[in-house]
This record gives structure tokens, sequence and C-alpha cells, in this order.
């Protein structure tokens, strides 16, 4: 007895997948799907979360629509993924509130943020352009800039580990089982390529029978964007407490070139997601999902834009404006994250280990090649 319809979907799928395997070769869902005979409720989140959404399998199956057995394991895992966000949020107070009105929410968040910050350290400066050294904490106190930025980022995090150990739980896999060390490493690796995005080694399947890497590089532009947003975040404040040097910093200093290279990366990739989300085959769209998902990546997207607008005006009297717009944009993003598409992330990075687990446990038992039918299949 499964938990959810959806749950109880995806197992008679997994059980028709794992009597043909025709599609084994494809991505990691499948292998993992043929180490189990049965598929409790757990194990079915695992390989809903483990799932990138490539479409591969849905092209290549003979028994998806029309056919009688109706075989969608794309729309169905991304249905149980969904509902697994929920279910591991916290706290659970607020998992009906962003699932039902994620993009209003965060808009709402941003402005509310926006508006504070402009109340509290910009009035009577808003035409006034700053220079210099010092010129961002001249129109918003550094401490206070830090309270609501670090408030925000530490909530985030707190909230995304809670999840992943609800995670974890649900199938059967203590925390600290995700730092084996090898696995995680297999881990990063397939991360860091987006391996199992690539429909076997053929493309993603987004919008039709005709696979590209589009998707696949919009991904990459976003995620590694992301990253070097972060890495010229942690340096800047290396420069600010252990330098003694204060933010804004010249444009060829080392926190401007990574945050304007992850600005551009974030801003394209997040547009091209956009883009291929409204062109995405309505076959395989959770419909139920579009609203986060558009509100998640619409957030990281204007992140990006004001940050890069806020580098472009800091000299003049839009400055002051920009800097409130981005700050409330950066706190409604870390608010955002543990119940929006973000989590994804975070749960398929945990499954990936998982996988790479299971995957060594099994090839020392009994090493022998892995199968690769199904690798640029056709449908019927």
């Amino acid at each position: 007895m499964h938990a959810t319809d959806t749950l109880a979907e995806a197992d008679r799928l997994m059980t028709v997948c794992n009597s043909c395997r025709y599609c084994e070769g494809l991505c990691a869902v499948f292998p993992a799907m043929e180490m189990r005979r049965a598929f409790p409720d757990g194990d079915l989140n695992y390989l809903a979360n483990l799932c990138h959404g490539c479409g591969a399998c849905y092209y290549d199956c003979q028994f998806s629509p029309p056919h009688e057995f109706n075989v969608n394991v794309p729309r169905v895992l991304a249905q149980a993924r969904r509902e697994s966000y929920a279910q591991y949020a916290w706290p659970r107070a607020a998992r009906a509130l962003f699932a039902s009105n994620g993009l209003t929410v965060t808009l709402l968040c941003a402005l509310g943020v926006a508006a504070f910050l402009i109340g509290y350290g910009a009035s009577g400066r808003l035409l006034r352009p700053e220079w210099g050294e010092d010129a961002f904490y001249r129109v918003m106190p550094h401490d206070a800039m830090v309270l609501v930025m670090g408030a925000a980022f530490l909530f985030a995090i707190l909230a995304l580990w809670m999840g992943l150990r609800a995670f974890g739980r649900d199938i059967g896999e203590p925390p600290g089982g995700f730092a084996a060390p090898v696995p995680f490493w297999d881990a990063v690796r397939d991360t860091a390529h987006l391996r199992y995005l690539d429909g076997g080694k053929v493309g993603c399947y987004n919008e039709d029978e005709r696979p590209t890497d589009r998707r696949r590089v919009y991904h990459h532009l976003a995620f590694y964007g992301f990253l070097l947003c972060f890495a010229a975040t942690c340096i800047a404040t290396v420069y600010d407490y252990v330098a003694g040097r204060r933010a804004p910093y010249a444009w060829w200093d080392i926190p401007v070139v990574l945050g304007t290279l992850g600005g551009i990366g974030i801003v394209v990739g997040c547009a091209g997601l956009l883009a291929a989300k409204l062109r995405r085959d309505k076959a395989l769209i959770d419909e139920q999902r579009l609203g986060m998902d558009a509100s998640f990546i619409l957030a990281l997207f204007l992140t990006g834009l004001t940050g890069l607008l806020l580098l472009v005006f800091r000299t003049t009297a839009a400055m002051n404006v920009l800097l409130a717009i981005h700050l409330g944009f950066v706190v409604a993003f870390f608010l955002a994250m543990p119940y929006s598409k973000f989590v994804h992330g975070l749960y398929r990075f945990a499954a990936l280990v998982r996988y790479a687990k299971e995957r060594r446990a099994m090839l020392g038992e009994a090493p022998r090649p892995v199968a690769t039918t199904g690798q640029g299949g056709t449908r019927p």
C-alpha cells in the first residue's frame, strides 16, 4: 500500500520497466531499479529524485501512450519528485504557502525586503550618487546588511539540512552515509558533467523526438554561474573581515570578475531554461509543478540581472535603489530555496551518492560490464 496515488502509479511503471529493461542504458534510474524486486515508497522517492527528466525513456518506450500500458516514466517521476519536495520540507507550516503561490510569494518577499531596505537605509539618499570604498554601507549599514543576509542564509541552510535528513530517513540512508568518500566523488563527477541529462549520450528530449544538448548547456550556465557568484561572495567576505577592504571593489578585482561572469551565466542560463520549459513536450510535464519551477528560475534570473545592473550603475544615483532591489531578491531567493526547485539539486545529488554506493557494491559482488541496451533507441 502506497501513501499516494502517484507512488502507486510509479510502482506499476517500475514493475513494467523491470520486466522490459529496454531502457537500462539510458540513465541511472533503470540500473538502480533493476537492483530491486519490490518498490516501497522510500525507494520510489529515491528513483524519482535520481531521474533527471531527459525524456529519453518516454520516446524509446514501446509501451508509452497511446499504448494501453500507458508508461510515462518522466511525467510520473516528476510528479513523485514534486510530492517528495513537500513531504521533506521543513518547517511543515511553510509547505502549502510556497507550493501553491511560489511566484507570488517570491516576488512579494523580494519587493517587501527592498522597500524595507530603502526605507531603512536609503531614504534621503535616493538621488545622491555614492562611490568609493564603503559606498554600499553608506546606503545600508554593514552590520544591518550582514544581519539580514546572514539570517536568511542560515535559515535556508537549516531548512535544507532538515529536508536532507528527512529524505535520508525515507530512503534508508543516514545523513552521514551521503559523505562516503568514493561514492561522494562519483556523484560530484556525475553532477559536474550532468551525465544523466544526455538521454543515453544522444541529448535531452525536451520538445520532441529530436534530442539536443541545449537544456544541458543552460543548466551548466546557471549552475556554474551560481557557483562563481558564491565564490565571489566568499572572497569578498575574506576581503572585508581579513584584509579590511570594503565593497564596492574595482572592476578588475577578483570578486567583481567572478561575480560578473557568474551573473552573465545565471542570466543566460535561466533565460534558456525558462524558454526550454515553455517549449517542453506537454506529455512530459507535471503541470502542478510549473509555478514553483518558474518562480525559482525567475528568482535566480532576477537576482543575477539586478546584480549586473548594480555593477553597471553603481556610481550613479540609481545605485541606492538597485542595491535595495538586488538585496531583496537575494533574501527572497534564500528564503525560497528550501521550498522551490532548488532542492532538486540537493536530493538528486544525494540520490547519485546512493546510486554510486549501490553500483559499487553490486559490481564488487559480481563484476560484469554495464549493459547498454536502449541507448539511442527509437520509439516503435
